[in-house]
């Protein structure tokens, strides 16, 4: 199951897992994008519509997934982000639904989903957050806030459940050639952002999705509790 599922990012891990001959079940908000979506992807893909913000909709959302595919073995975290604003400009009433968006829907992802991992042997969780978790960005308090947080979780997750099979993995992405970048900036613009890419070029989203399809896999079995950075080397850390 692919969360935020209809679109960008999370809709390449789905058309990579697809393609890896996965049984995929997409979740977003919008019936419409839902369906162009699955029918891109062909084969015997699904979607849900469901608000994963709303943590009651989450258990019945997995439930339904794990019911149409029989067993639920992948789940891919993915929510868009929180309106922008700094400390001065940020209402306190402002961080509750944040927190809800990018930490409490892919924790009660997690308390849905696990538990049958656990007992099969076998899980992958890859959650796509962002690269605010390794530097904060301005004007994204929320986003820096939230998503450093479940960062923390999946960490603390990854280490309690690896000895039952399952990795539990997140995924920080950089700029990437999705429907909204390409609404936002101007080709000119376009071309002044991939030069600040060390790689010198935006990333394609089916390159992500390929990455996470790696981490789904049998072969990344030993790779859990990473954060992994996706952006083309902006990242300046040495962690």
């Amino acid at each position: 199951m692919i969360t935020g599922g209809s679109t960008g990012l999370g809709l390449s891990c789905a058309k990579a897992l697809a393609a890896e001959g996965a049984s995929v079940v997409v979740a977003s908000r919008s019936e419409e994008k839902l369906a162009l979506a699955v029918a891109e992807l062909g084969g015997d893909a699904d979607w849900i519509a469901a608000d994963v913000s709303d943590t009651d909709q989450v258990a019945a959302v997995v439930s339904e997934a794990t019911e149409r595919m029989g067993g639920l073995d992948i789940l891919v975290a993915n929510a868009g982000g929180p309106p922008p604003g700094n400390f001065a400009t940020t209402e306190l009433e402002s961080y509750e639904p944040a927190l809800r968006l990018n930490l409490m829907s892919t924790v009660a992802m997690c308390k849905a989903a696990v538990p049958a991992m656990q007992t099969q042997g076998w899980g992958r969780i890859v959650a796509i957050t962002s690269l605010s978790v390794r530097q904060p960005m301005e004007q994204l308090i929320l986003s820096n806030t939230a998503r450093a947080g479940l960062t923390a979780f999946l960490k603390t997750l990854a280490r309690e459940v690896a000895g039952d099979g399952v990795t539990v993995n997140s995924l920080q992405p950089g700029q990437h050639k999705t429907d909204r970048l390409t609404s936002v900036y101007s080709p000119e613009q376009q071309v002044d952002l991939a030069s600040t890419i060390p790689a010198g070029f935006i990333g394609h989203p089916d390159d992500f999705g390929q990455v996470a399809a790696f981490l789904c896999s049998e072969q990344a079995r030993f790779v859990t509790g990473a954060a992994i950075p996706v952006d083309g080397g902006v990242d300046r850390g040495l962690q």
